[in-house]
């Protein structure tokens, strides 16, 4: 099989993230989740997370698939690296404005940036993750 890899130790370990954008986004859920239940938890107390903290939880929750595709990957890893943030900030720059220009009401709090940078969070690892599979090819 193509995908497993001799550890040294004789064992053969198979990737973590078979679909690295799957494994984001599912993540990501799972990071909303937790944040969610913060929320829950700290609203009787008259405490609700700010965006930021939203996006910081959901990041570290993320960041799995496209760490694991980093440390895989060869030398040439630099550019693809440079690619996935560059089309992560268009991405979160395009969806944060189309959000804030649907909903002005919401431009304040944030969520236009949150949105944003929920849907690049995928497109940057799906970037990284074909950068990378082509130079294993080349």
């Amino acid at each position: 099989m193509a995908d497993e890899k001799d550890s040294g130790s004789g064992s053969i370990r198979r990737p973590s993230w078979d679909h690295p954008v799957v494994a984001t986004v599912v993540l990501e859920l799972g990071g909303l989740a937790c944040s969610g239940l913060v929320a829950l938890v700290g609203w009787p107390f008259g405490w609700l997370p700010d965006t930021e903290f939203v996006l910081v939880v959901t990041g570290v929750f993320a960041i799995g698939p496209a760490a694991e595709l980093y440390r895989e990957a060869g030398p040439p890893r630099r550019l693809a690296v440079v690619a996935a943030l560059l089309a992560l900030a268009a991405v979160r720059l395009l969806v944060g404005a189309a959000v804030n220009w649907a909903f002005p009401a919401l431009a304040d709090p944030g969520v236009g940036s949150l949105v944003g940078y929920l849907v690049a969070i995928p497109i940057g690892v799906a970037v990284l993750a074909w950068l990378l599979t082509r130079a294993k090819v080349a």
